[in-house]
């Protein structure tokens, strides 16, 4: 426990600096960076880490894709350029596959790419929130807040009142209680922060939508770390890696927060259609 509390703190230091140098150049390369990493990650658990030829263009892209969000302003554009490298990538993944002469299993090979372009286009999402509009620089930082309160308060209520196991054969420490203490902690959570965006920083929060948003959040925040369980489950892994003494790799750690950050992308597009706005 002592571990997992002091590897927090040291984390939340190194992230700190980086939300507050989040509107600069900063900001695309430290999401660039920890996309490289949960690539890594993701492709060494399948054992297709020395693959250098078949994972280069996911790095490559992994690596671009935030820098582009923020410098191209057309972000149709960019959506026009992922679509493309998507699907020539899936092409060229195909190719290896076929000429690998049975050395590359197409079940997990196709697993793992898909789940390359899902860390790519949700890492890439924290950017694309940021960026939103003027309100983007206070709604990203709920991708953080939804996850990691889901998390830190499902844990707790669990350890305390958990009594109904969650879905015990993928992760069987989760329990319905503590499931349902972090939705009710997502929420609140969620309504405080507009309070406080409303009151210190003149913003106009659509108190309803956001605990609204807080509950499904915290939904898809769960769901994000329940299907990185079942990866490990498959590949008979404990953690994605050793960055984090008591919490594993970076893909443990954020694992919760790429479903979150995908989840309040589409809150985004979301709003352009009906103009609608959670801040």
């Amino acid at each position: 426990m002592l571990k997992r509390i002091l590897t927090s703190v040291v984390a939340i230091c190194v992230l700190v600096p980086a939300l507050i140098f989040s509107g600069t150049i900063v900001f695309p390369i430290a999401i660039g960076v920890v996309t490289l990493l949960c690539l890594y990650e993701m492709f060494k658990c399948a054992g297709l880490q020395k693959r250098w030829a078949l994972l280069l263009p996911a790095y490559v892209f992994g690596a671009v894709a935030p820098l582009l969000l923020r410098y191209i302003e057309n972000t149709s554009w960019v959506a026009l350029l992922s679509f493309i490298v998507a699907a020539l990538y899936l092409i060229y993944v195909f190719a290896f596959v076929v000429w690998s002469h049975g050395k590359l299993l197409f079940g997990d090979t196709m697993a793992v790419t898909l789940m390359a372009m899902y860390i790519v286009a949700a890492m890439s999402s924290i950017l694309y929130v940021r960026d939103f509009d003027e309100g983007g620089k206070y709604l990203y930082l709920l991708i953080f807040i939804g996850a990691w309160i889901t998390d830190t308060f499902a844990y707790f209520t669990g350890y305390f009142f958990g009594k109904h196991k969650l879905i015990e054969d993928v992760s069987p420490k989760k329990t319905v209680e503590g499931s349902i203490g972090g939705i009710l902690f997502c929420v609140a959570a969620f309504a405080v922060f507009g309070l406080v965006v409303d009151t210190w920083f003149d913003r106009d929060a659509n108190l309803l939508l956001l605990m609204l948003s807080g509950f499904v959040i915290s939904l898809i925040a769960q769901i994000g770390d329940l299907i990185m369980s079942v990866i490990k489950r498959h590949y008979q892994i404990k953690d994605f890696g050793k960055i984090f003494p008591g919490h594993g790799g970076m893909l443990d750690r954020f694992d919760s927060i790429l479903a979150v950050s995908l989840g309040l992308g589409a809150v985004c597009m979301f709003s352009v259609l009906t103009g609608i706005r959670l801040i």
